[in-house]
C-alpha cells in the first residue's frame, strides 16, 4: 500500500466506458512524516475521498481486485481515507 495526500481531480469526458462513474483524484506519495516522496500519479476513488485528504492506495493487480473495481482498468485505486498517522521514533 500507498500513503499519499490528494492533491487534485482530473476530470475526462472522453474515456474507456470502464472508467465511467469513477471518480479520479490526482496523488502525491507521501512518507510517514506527510512529506512529498516520488511523482504524482492518478488513482480511482472508491471510498470517497478528497483534496487534501490522506488517503491509503494501492496499485497493480491490487487495484483490480477491489470489489467495486473489478471490471476497471485503473492501476491505482484509492481504498482508505487515514484519520491520523502515529509514529514511535
Amino acid at each position: 500500500m500507498i500513503l499519499g495526500k490528494v492533491i487534485g481531480n482530473v476530470v475526462s469526458t472522453q474515456k474507456d466506458e470502464r472508467l465511467t462513474g469513477n471518480k479520479l483524484l490526482i496523488v502525491q506519495p507521501i512518507n510517514s512524516k506527510e512529506e512529498p516522496e516520488g511523482s504524482c500519479f492518478v488513482a480511482t476513488d472508491i471510498v470517497g475521498a478528497g483534496v487534501n485528504e490522506i488517503v491509503l492506495v494501492v496499485k497493480g493487480s491490487s487495484a483490480r481486485h477491489v470489489d467495486e473495481n473489478k471490471a476497471s482498468i485503473s492501476d491505482a485505486a484509492i481504498v482508505g481515507i487515514v484519520d491520523y498517522i502515529e509514529r514511535k521514533d
